[in-house]
């Protein structure tokens, strides 16, 4: 039976849903996924950290009180975090990487990816902000250190549209997506078509924990822009940058606006799309899209995402998950660990 020993960076809620899953399924995933997970450190800026090499107790862990320097009551930890002591110290083969980032330069994500990747451990990370900026470079790393990089989560949380589109979509022809790729403004979108304005929409989101108490990333389209480019470099051999996605959101939308597109049997999304050009450049963009009925993405309502590849062989394939949800989230980085161990029991790792 083969045993990873895994640290978390960042103990919010997606590394605390694993930790829960890994307490709940570990027994299940040997019996299933042929291994199981040992949590060896655990590293949050405001909890603190924590390292024992001979593995932590998940349960315990899943049940820490989410109050300042709390992991300190645990045997051996600190109310102090510890990221570089737990990624180079802790003796872990996979690093699982949910910090906070900025989106403008991938920060301090990218650090924490790359100090373990250069000591040939594995990362898997639901982080936009690194792998929009430096997917490349992290990648090209991991390959010389004989690591793996992954973030099927980066994107659509626990659809895994990234690896569909890599491996059932293979042969495919994939010549662009259009999606709907953030949570928060099509939940706002969907409230809106009930009656509500624009910020009373967006007060609903933020009441019922879909939308941050600036939701500016979300509504205004910046999250999604960052996925537009992960989507675009990754399937379509792209070399984006942010700065090259045309970038719109959704905050002049109006109650008339949403009342006109019910008249008209359609509906208004936030739509990120690329698509590769006759003379093979992309071409990528954010904005809002006023969608008919007929279109599959049009249905797609609350907080739920999709996504349609456009595809030469089969024509549309149209995808619908949860993008958002702690659990949801920590199951894409339990599906890029499950990448690695079919990856590792290929090459006889």
């Amino acid at each position: 039976m083969t045993e990873y020993k895994i640290a978390l960076l960042g103990f919010g809620g997606v590394n605390r849903a694993l930790a829960q899953l890994i307490a709940d399924k570990n027994s299940r995933w040997a019996d299933e996924l042929g291994f199981k997970l040992k949590i060896v450190g655990v590293s949050d800026l405001f909890l603190g950290s924590v390292i024992n090499k001979d593995g932590l107790d998940a349960h315990e862990l899943a049940a820490v009180p989410a109050a300042k320097g709390s992991l300190k009551a645990l045997r051996g930890g600190s109310d102090e975090p510890a990221n570089e002591s737990v990624i180079r110290f802790a003796g872990a083969d996979i690093v699982a990487e949910a910090t906070f980032t900025n989106p403008v330069d991938g920060e301090p994500a990218t650090t924490f990816c790359r100090w373990a990747l250069e000591k040939g451990i594995s990362v898997v990370t639901t982080n936009k902000g690194p792998v929009a900026l430096h997917a490349q470079s992290l990648k090209a790393l991991a390959e010389s250190t004989g690591a793996r990089f992954e973030f099927e989560g980066s994107v659509m949380s626990g659809t895994p549209v990234i690896r569909l589109a890599k491996e059932s979509l293979a042969g495919s022809e994939i010549i662009g997506f259009k999606g709907i790729l953030n949570g928060t403004s099509n939940f706002v979108l969907s409230s809106m078509e009930t009656g509500l304005d624009f910020s009373s929409a967006v007060a609903k989101a933020q009441a019922l924990g879909y939308a941050e108490a600036d939701p500016t990333a979300d509504v205004e389209g910046h999250d999604v822009r960052l996925k537009v480019v992960i989507l675009a470099n990754e399937l379509l051999g792209a070399k984006l940058k942010p700065s090259d996605v045309l970038c719109k959101g959704i905050s002049e939308i109006t109650a008339e606006d949403i009342t006109e597109a019910t008249k008209a049997n359609a509906r208004w999304k936030l739509i990120g799309s690329a698509e590769k050009l006759s003379d093979g450049s992309i071409s990528a963009s954010v904005s809002p899209q006023l969608l008919p009925s007929t279109d599959a993405l049009a249905g797609v309502s609350g907080a739920t995402n999709a996504i349609t590849f456009n595809t030469a062989i089969l024509g549309p394939v149209t995808v619908v998950g949860a993008g958002a949800g702690r659990f949801e989230t920590a199951f894409a980085l339990l599906a890029d660990i499950v990448s690695i161990h079919k990856h590792n029991t290929q090459s006889g790792k």
